[in-house]
């Protein structure tokens, strides 16, 4: 412990582990937590004084400051004041002046500065300062300074004194407990100023992403010298987000004021173990924590440990201990089943990824009394689950690393998260698009190694959702010298080290968190590639660790290998990340040696039509066959390396034929979505038990990008994700295209008894062409063939639309899919596919504390093929509402079926009480008139009521995405 005591002394660690409130009271009202916010900013280069002076209540500063709210970095505060302009939208991002003095010359970008006399306004330090009251009363207490995360390096003055210097806060992911009760005054104000520095080396960007770009983007800039820091990476551009001018600097994470008595409680550390696997009816917890006495005096108290549930309803149990700790002391504690039986737990109630059981939780409040007055406590959720991996050797392919929960194989499915441009995702924009991922059915987020650990609300909120997490360290090989950059990289050693012990400690006692990996795409050099498997073990000792996203990252023979079996890494990145046909899918996963565990791959996947705008502000149509049209698409990443929009565009057109209109384009993108993801995840579902998992690059965006997501920067899904999302239901059927077979693949723990299983061929003017169907039992975990279609397909001429259901033993349809398939994959002729309509009715279902749900009932009562259906609710002024939460989308209707569709939103995003539901589809009736139901929600009556609005379409292309909708008038009473 004293190796932690002098890592805290330096404020590489935090002392307690923090609530995300802004406010936290214990008992008796002595334990406070309060988030300092309202900070003012300014560059060095016009403040001349001190800290020592900045921190003074006396100051009067003959410059004006900027407001800015605490967390922020120095761009996003500059943009908050309109000094410079929004960076996410169109070409704004070349108003603003770059961190590299290189990069500035050659886009002339330093005209923009705003400091007069200083081209660069990023080379030297900014200044934070804020002012705040502790109440008289507090005056004698323990006082500690939390700083989640700064970027780069940070000096801290408080009423006059420096509390640490540059050299103690550096690093983009250490968290800093300062002690500062010999600094605060009680009863009067306080000055705190925060000084931070740029990075050590800002990194030279590759050149700008315009429609001269060549044909491979340098990610990590030329020499990737951006990796001599230890920060997020891709700050200096990749091949889907460009150069953060400011590389972020600034204070990116929140800021916390904690009053305490003299003993704090410090890195609580739970481990929970199910001894008996198989069997999981026996849990074993272990916790382990330090007590810090910072007073004068020894002291005799009470520490009092309550575990209760969370999220479930079940028993709650306490115990205590009476300890005696000396002044300026650590008492390192442990407790277990052998010393404390309560922690031995019968019938646990487990925490599961949520595609298998519930992500239950439980929360454990730690809290130490001295003379029956709280001095400190600390509270956080935590999962009774186990996590472990395996390496298989798979014959004639490489060695496959599976993934194991509460002792089952959790077959991984997923992608890749980015951070936000500009760090600027709070707990709200988290919540929703972690909810869109599992609303997809991804049941892995992994974290790239390239950009953050994100802050404690996004590790809360998976907990909470039951989503595993797979986090990278901060090393690539685009930086570390796999592909480019040094292998000496990052320079000090210790910074790293440092951060990386301080994430360890905050992240460990999340039940999400599934595998730690030493980097993406490469590794450290051995010293730190050391620290970071020896701390993993000694520090968490509770999951895996592989030494990298890629098995293609080979580390050196002597080097140990992953935790604990000591194997390679067993998975494998490496794309493809161009659009593929989905037969290639199949034949990758069939054959390809890396697609035992495929962790990289992905497609363009544009978004609609109806968000290209937000994106491209100067959308314009031309009618060529290149891309990007213009300089706006290339720097929003249409013309980018190995997923080159051109070939994207080529395969659209070689497909579908050549668009007549920028509406035309953007829906027939939205086919090719469909079918690459779907070809992605049913390639590597129909081989579920030899195939450990298979990952997106990538599953968000971090600006406004055309590429490589399944939902936008907007949190607007493409046809994809909606792909993507039946691909990996719990019981799927699907038709496999190598073999032309229906196939149903059960990812679920349990028996599919006595499924019928369905599959009907049309024609495109809907005639029906042939329909099978079968019952079967499928086995937990197991894939199974229905029956071929080969002879079928054989015999079709044209296009073909492919509709398969399973139905329950009770009649219930639990799958449906759609397909489109063609000789030679020429589908031209969908552009004149007959007309036809749909019927829809809206039911609202439920109304929860921050959402809305609500049943769409969709019917075809006519005798023609409904096709690529899109649902969406709007606001009052027409827009969107975003994210909405489909349970399917853009789906396909047979002759005369009915399908029901839920729809759930956030409350804080419903802006009207007046909503309504727009219904398009490739072929639905050519009328220029749209009937769309409005909703109005009277909530003084509970009812719900549709009405009409009229709208039109602006042109005859147009009016293929409308349709007549006949709508019934439902009133519902909650």
């Amino acid at each position: 412990m004293q190796q932690f005591r002098s890592l805290i002394l330096k404020g590489a660690i935090p002392l307690i582990a923090l609530l995300l409130s802004s406010a936290m009271l214990g008992q008796n009202g002595t334990i406070k937590q309060i988030k300092l916010s309202d900070f003012q900013m300014q560059s060095s280069t016009l403040i001349t004084v001190d800290g020592q002076t900045l921190s003074s209540a006396s100051y009067q500063s003959p410059v004006y400051w900027f407001p800015v709210k605490v967390p922020s970095t120095v761009l996003t505060g500059l943009v908050a004041n309109h000094i410079y302009p929004d960076p996410y939208i169109g070409l704004n991002n070349m108003l603003i002046p770059d961190a590299s003095d290189s990069f500035n010359k050659k886009y002339n970008l330093s005209q923009y500065s705003f400091l007069p006399g200083h081209v660069n306004p990023w080379s030297k330090p900014y200044w934070y300062r804020t002012k705040f009251n502790v109440p008289f009363e507090d005056r004698g207490r323990h006082f500690q300074l939390i700083f989640k995360g700064i970027n780069y390096r940070a000096a801290v003055w408080l009423n006059g004194q420096q509390i640490a210097d540059s050299t103690q806060m550096a690093g983009m992911f250490g968290e800093y407990s300062l002690d500062v009760s010999g600094a605060i005054q009680a009863g009067q104000q306080n000055v705190l100023a925060v000084k931070i520095y740029p990075l050590d080396f800002p990194g030279t960007p590759a050149d700008e992403q315009l429609k001269a770009m060549g044909p491979f983007f340098e990610n990590g800039g030329p020499t990737g010298d951006i990796g001599k820091n230890v920060t997020m990476l891709c700050s200096v551009g990749w091949d889907w987000i460009p150069p953060v001018r400011d590389r972020n600097m600034g204070i990116w994470q929140p800021v916390y004021l904690r009053t305490t008595g003299d003993v704090t409680i410090g890195n609580p550390h739970i481990v929970t173990i199910l001894p008996q696997l198989p069997d999981t009816t026996i849990a074993n917890i272990s916790l382990s924590l330090s007590l810090y006495n910072s007073g004068r005096n020894a002291t005799q108290g009470k520490l009092v440990i309550t575990i209760k549930p969370e999220n479930f309803i079940g028993k709650s149990f306490s115990f205590s201990r009476q300890l005696s700790i000396k002044a300026n002391q650590d008492n390192c504690l442990s407790f277990n089943p052998f010393n404390e039986p309560l922690l031995h737990i019968k019938n646990p109630h487990l925490w599961w990824s949520f595609d298998h059981g519930k992500p239950n939780l439980y929360r454990i409040k730690l809290a130490y009394f001295i003379d029956n007055k709280l001095s400190d406590d600390t509270s956080f959720v935590f999962g009774i689950r186990s996590v472990s991996s395996k390496l298989t050797h798979v014959p004639g392919k490489f060695p496959r690393r599976d993934f194991y929960v509460n002792g089952k194989k959790v077959n991984l499915v997923g992608g890749a998260w980015v951070p936000d441009m500009m760090l600027n995702r709070d707990s709200t924009r988290y919540a929703y698009e972690l909810q869109l991922c599992r609303n997809a059915h991804a049941n892995l987020i992994r974290i790239w190694g390239g950009g953050i650990t994100p802050p404690d609300a996004f590790f809360d909120i998976a907990d909470r959702l039951g989503l595993l997490v797979w986090s990278d360290f901060w090393i690539t090989g685009d930086t570390q010298g796999e592909f480019k950059g040094s292998p000496n990289w990052p320079l000090q050693s210790s910074v790293f080290i440092n951060n990386m012990t301080s994430t360890i400690l905050r992240i460990r006692n999340h039940p999400s968190l599934l595998v730690w990996t030493g980097g993406n795409e490469g590794h450290a050099r051995k010293e730190l590639y050391h620290a970071m498997r020896d701390s993993v073990i000694a520090l968490d000792g509770t999951r895996p660790f592989i030494p990298s996203s890629s098995g293609f990252a080979k580390i050196s023979a002597e080097w140990k290998g992953s935790w604990p079996d000591n194997g390679p890494s067993g998975v494998y990145s490496g794309g493809p990340y161009a659009w593929k046909d989905p037969l290639t899918y199949y034949n990758l996963a069939d054959h390809a040696k890396d697609w035992v565990f495929k962790d990289e791959t992905g497609i363009p996947s544009q978004p609609p039509y109806n968000m290209l705008h937000r994106i491209i502000p100067d959308l314009v149509w031309d009618k060529n066959d290149s891309f990007p049209l213009n300089d706006s698409w290339g720097y929003h990443d249409a013309c980018t390396g190995a997923g080159r929009y051109d070939s994207y565009y080529a395969d659209m057109v070689k497909r579908f034929g050549k668009p007549v209109s920028m509406k035309d384009f953007s829906l027939k993108m939205q086919l090719m979505n469909a079918m690459g993801y779907q070809g992605i995840f049913e390639a590597a579902g129909h081989i579920l038990n030899e195939n450990g998992g298979v990952m997106l690059w990538k599953l968000n965006a971090a600006f406004p990008s055309v590429i490589w997501q399944i939902y936008d920067w907007y949190l607007e899904p493409n046809a994809g994700y909606y792909f993507m999302q039946n691909a990996c239901e719990p019981v799927h059927v699907q038709f496999d295209r190598d073999d032309s077979t229906v196939v149903v693949v059960n990812r679920s723990y349990l028996q599919a008894k006595s499924v019928i299983v369905e599959a009907a061929g049309y024609s495109m003017d809907s005639k029906a062409l042939f329909h099978h169907h079968i019952m079967l039992t499928i086995s937990p975990a197991g894939v199974q063939k229905a029956f071929s279609l080969a002879k079928d397909i054989h015999n079709c001429h044209g296009v073909t639309f492919i509709l398969l259901h399973i139905k329950n033993s009770i009649g219930q349809t639990i799958s449906y899919n759609s397909y489109w398939v063609a000789p030679n994959e020429n589908f031209a002729s969908l552009s004149s596919m007959p007309k036809t309509h749909i019927d829809a009715k809206l039911l609202q279902t439920a109304s929860k504390k921050t959402s809305y749900k609500w049943m769409v009932h969709l019917s075809n009562p006519t005798g023609k093929i409904a096709f690529f259906v899109r649902l969406q609710l709007m606001n009052h002024n027409n827009k969107e509402i975003l994210p909405s939460f489909w349970s399917a989308n853009y789906i396909t209707l047979k002759p005369y079926e009915a399908r029901d569709i839920t729809v759930e939103v956030p409350k804080a995003k419903i802006i009207s009480s007046k909503l309504s539901l727009r219904i398009t589809g490739w072929n639905l009736n050519n009328e220029r008139k749209l009937y769309v139901p409005q909703i109005v929600l009277r909530t003084n009556q509970k009812s719900l009521h549709l009405f009409y609005k009229k709208n039109r379409c602006s042109d005859s292309s147009d009016c293929r995405m409308q349709s007549k909708v006949k709508v019934y008038l439902v009133k519902v009473i909650r």
